[in-house]
């Protein structure tokens, strides 16, 4: 069975926090600080992989970690960037977010999508040395990286579905006009997976058709094979219905167009105006004195053009091969889904991190993952440092979501492991 729709969780690498340090040698008068830079976090990027057609990469892993950046050291020494992680995905696969169902990228075009940032590396204390602070006790932290959780959805990318009923001869028709090998046999549902093959027409032309299986009445609700291939659909522009013209099964090959494309208007209202041509297959098994009328003038109704062939022997197949070439010519390109999501940017400083505040008797207690990572970088036995810490608090706005709150002089507040009496 195709993989080709699975729901990931992805994390890019954290940023490694700065260093506090402090060079010391002999016989050197001014050191000074010389705590490095932290790494980047690693980022997680989407590539198109041309050698694969299904998702299966992502069958038995669900979650997914960029490399965290070091942190940084003395001597100024700059932790190492983590390793990105690269993630591969088969032509034709659109990235949703998984809350909204929103696109964020459809892989058609071959470009790479970082889909996760990384967290930038904190500053060590070199960078806080001025004139009249020349020995700070604190660095900044790592950023986070991003966090997402996506769904990757397969679209085949072919100009032309062979769509219709299990064993009307889809598999066939595709095997003679193309390289592809699907199985083929006398009964329903052979085909459990879409094939595509490439279709040449001379002088370097041609098209690419996919074999859609499956296909029954029910099919948009779930029913048989078919609600899981509609999907390869979406791209076609052009699809070949094709019908078993003899009724050797006991069905009725006007009955079977009409049942196909009620589940294809079910599927999609825009799919079901997709241009179709008539493949009327099997016509070998028609008696001589066979009366086709109605269906003439049913495929006239709809604007179809009806090509008859026998797929075992070829014939009409040239016919069917050039006028669906033809028909291609007039028509729009491929769809490609247009981008419709676009996610939060990673934030350059602490300024709109989320947190919460809560009270528990006469107790403000504050939280926020970023904030516990801001407390491991603090000294707070020196006054430089709880200087910074209070322009961290002021600058997030958790000074003035804490006065929103109710905080007064006097009143303790709590972060983690630290307290404070707050004092305007």
């Amino acid at each position: 069975m195709l993989f080709d729709n699975v729901t990931i969780h992805l994390k890019a690498g954290d940023g490694g926090s700065g260093a506090i340090s402090f060079h010391r040698e002999k016989y050197v008068s001014h050191g000074g600080p010389d705590g490095g830079d932290g790494g980047n976090g690693g980022n997680i990027i989407f590539t198109v992989d041309e050698g694969q057609n299904t998702l299966t990469y992502y069958k038995y892993k669900r979650k997914f970690k960029a490399e965290n950046g070091a942190n940084g050291s003395t001597s100024k020494y700059h932790g190492k960037n983590g390793e990105d992680l690269i993630l591969p995905v088969p032509p034709g696969t659109v990235i949703k977010d998984a809350e909204s169902g929103l696109v964020i990228k459809d892989m058609s075009d071959g470009e790479d999508l970082v889909i996760c940032k990384g967290g930038r590396g904190g500053w060590g204390n070199k960078h806080f040395a001025t004139p009249t602070r020349q020995i700070p006790r604190f660095a900044k932290p790592g950023l986070i990286g991003e966090e997402k959780e996506v769904i990757l959805e397969l679209k085949m990318i072919a100009d032309v579905g062979l769509i219709g009923f299990p064993n009307v001869g889809k598999s066939s028709i595709l095997s003679m006009i193309s390289s592809a090998r699907p199985k083929i046999a006398d009964y329903h549902f052979t085909t459990l997976a879409p094939n595509i093959g490439v279709v040449s027409v001379g002088d370097e032309r041609g098209f690419v058709a996919a074999d859609i299986p499956g296909l029954i009445e029910g099919a948009a609700e779930g029913v048989g094979l078919g609600h899981a291939f509609l999907r390869h659909v979406d791209r076609c522009r052009l699809l070949l219905h094709v019908v078993d013209i003899s009724g050797s099964e006991g069905r009725d090959p006007i009955d079977d167009i009409i049942a196909i494309n009620s589940e294809l208007e079910r599927y999609s209202p825009e799919l079901a105006k997709r241009p179709q041509i008539i493949v009327a297959n099997k016509c070998d098994l028609l008696p001589d004195d066979a009366d086709l009328t109605d269906f003439k003038e049913f495929a006239e109704v709809r604007g179809c053009e009806v090509i008859y062939v026998c797929a075992p022997i070829g014939e009409g197949i040239k016919e069917m091969v050039n006028k669906t070439f033809e028909a291609l010519k007039d028509l729009p390109p491929i769809k490609i889904y247009e981008t419709e999501y676009t996610g939060p940017a990673i934030e350059e400083d602490m300024t709109g991190h989320e947190f919460s505040i809560h009270k528990e008797d006469d107790l403000f207690i504050v939280e926020g993952d970023w904030l516990r990572r801001v407390m491991n970088s603090v000294n707070f036995s020196d006054r430089e440092s709880l200087m910074y810490f209070q322009r961290v608090l002021k600058n997030s706005g958790v000074i003035a979501a804490l006065e929103d709150a109710g905080v007064s002089d006097g009143d303790t507040v709590s972060i983690y492991d630290f307290e404070f009496d707050y004092l305007r």
